[in-house]
């Protein structure tokens, strides 16, 4: 009776976990730590698969011992006597005790191995340095040795290791960038250091890993990795169309500001210009999202600059009402914006 009641049991588990690992195989590749395309990505996936073997193996022999038990020592009609105990029994006791500690150190020298190495930035740095600031809940990325700086999108050279500092201006997020690589805290007041590396040019999506308020999920940004060739030329547009958004944005060319351009001064420079109270805007128009999940078009864009707590509750950034910002100069505004490309 007791092995009917756990085949059929058995047998009512079996759909669920049929169903648990399809699903464990949806998603994007650039979103997966299932899916690596970077080199600490792969470093990660090799311990999942080390500690999955070993979970497997731990399930295999319980498994053997529970069905031979079960077996063995199921009760037999007119047999009404109690089985050996084996309560005390120092030999059992020592193997059911080591084992354990010999698969915990059989996961922790390569977990632990891997962790420092994912942590050691040195020879990273040689190549690449971008300091990481959260904020709530945005992501600023800047390039201190290039005097370039940008938000939500990260961009890097293919093939190489980058270094990245992180830090937080709030509360405590935590930057990951699955495909690429693991979580690592921002701590307001503290740096943590990592590296990314990306083995194939694209974009890959990162997320804010720790919660952090309550739009914490929406907290997303993109890890762009081109080219060298194609990273080099990135950077001197950024800085090239840095310098030129400041030159036409002075206050000696006012007269010759756009409508966009005008609205943009007055109501928007004071916080995007600098890139440190706001994301940078000077490449807004290549962007792939607004505010890091909306898609990239004017109706969300005017949505955002109108009413931006609707969009991402807890933002601080102002909305603007109609008698700051009319219908007619926000549509100017938002054209203007998406107009900010480096080509």
């Amino acid at each position: 009776m007791v092995v009917k009641k756990s085949v059929k049991m058995l047998f009512r588990l079996l759909p669920i976990g049929l169903m648990a690992l399809m699903l464990s195989g949806c998603g994007i590749p650039e979103l997966s730590a299932l899916q690596p395309r970077g080199e600490g990505a792969e470093m990660q996936l090799e311990i999942i698969k080390l500690s999955l073997w070993v979970m497997l193996f731990v399930l295999a022999i319980v498994a053997v011992i529970y069905i031979y038990v079960l077996m063995k020592f199921r009760r037999k009609s007119g047999d009404n006597t109690v089985p050996k105990q084996v309560e005390g029994n120092h030999t059992l006791e020592i193997i059911w005790t080591v084992i354990p500690i010999l698969l915990l150190i059989v996961l922790a020298i390569p977990t632990i191995k891997t962790t420092v190495e994912l942590a050691d930035a040195k020879e990273a740095k040689k190549n690449e340095q971008i300091n990481v600031t959260a904020n709530l809940y945005w992501w600023e990325f800047e390039y201190p040795d290039k005097g370039v700086s940008t938000g939500q999108e990260l961009v890097i050279p293919v093939g190489k290791r980058v270094a990245v500092n992180l830090t937080s201006k709030d509360v405590i997020h935590s930057f990951w960038v699955p495909a690429l690589s693991g979580k690592t805290d921002t701590n307001p007041g503290l740096e943590n250091e990592m590296w990314l590396q990306a083995k194939e040019a694209g974009t890959y999506y990162g997320k804010c890993a720790e919660l952090c308020g309550p739009s914490h999920a929406l907290m997303d940004f993109k890890v762009v990795a081109m080219e060298q060739d194609d990273y080099d030329q990135w950077l001197k547009d950024m800085k090239s169309a840095k310098e030129a958004e400041t030159k036409q944005l002075d206050k000696k060319n006012e007269k010759n500001w756009t409508t966009g351009e005008k609205v943009y001064a007055q109501n928007c420079l004071s916080c995007h210009g600098g890139g440190k109270v706001a994301p940078s805007l000077t490449n807004f128009g290549d962007r792939q999202r607004i505010a890091g999940y909306l898609d990239h078009d004017k109706e969300n864009l005017e949505k955002w600059i109108r009413d931006p707590q609707k969009e991402k509750q807890g933002t601080k950034m102002p909305g603007f009402s109609e008698d700051q910002i009319s219908d007619e100069e926000l549509s100017e505004l938002a054209d203007y914006l998406l107009d900010k490309k480096l080509q």
